[in-house]
């Protein structure tokens, strides 16, 4: 019953994550300038976001296995943490430190705050999920 409990933040965080790579993902892999547009920034070479896009389909896909079977995949969610983590800060630096040629400023914060989130989600899951987990 406690190891059901303890599981559950991290459920609940994969399931988030998984949606925000996905979507996002898919975006970039199938209609990049979308957001690039959304973000009132210079076109940009679509290559440039498709492999990114990729990954984040990856990354999703991976986190709806794990959730499925998380026994064992604590490396994985370390690398989520990680990423989501480094991914936020460097947003986060955007905005503060290179206020021209991001566009609007919504387009980066918003994402920065959701990976900053999720990072910490990640790291309290990793630690009440650690018998799960490891």
């Amino acid at each position: 019953m406690a190891q059901n409990k303890n599981s559950l933040l991290l459920k609940i965080t994969l399931i988030i994550f998984a949606v925000v790579a996905l979507v996002y993902g898919l975006i970039y892999v199938f209609v990049p300038q979308v957001l690039v547009e959304a973000s009132g920034s210079e076109p940009v070479p679509s290559g440039w976001l498709r492999w990114s896009g990729a990954i984040l389909v990856a990354l999703g896909i991976g986190a709806i296995m794990v959730l499925r079977n998380p026994s064992k995949q604590g490396i994985f969610v370390t690398t989520l943490a990680i990423g989501a983590l480094f991914c936020g800060l460097a947003l986060l630096y955007s905005v503060l430190f290179e206020m021209t040629g991001i566009g609007n400023i919504e387009q980066t914060l918003v994402p920065a705050i959701i990976n900053l989130i999720l990072s910490v989600l990640f790291w309290i899951s990793l630690k009440k999920s650690k018998a799960i987990l490891w």
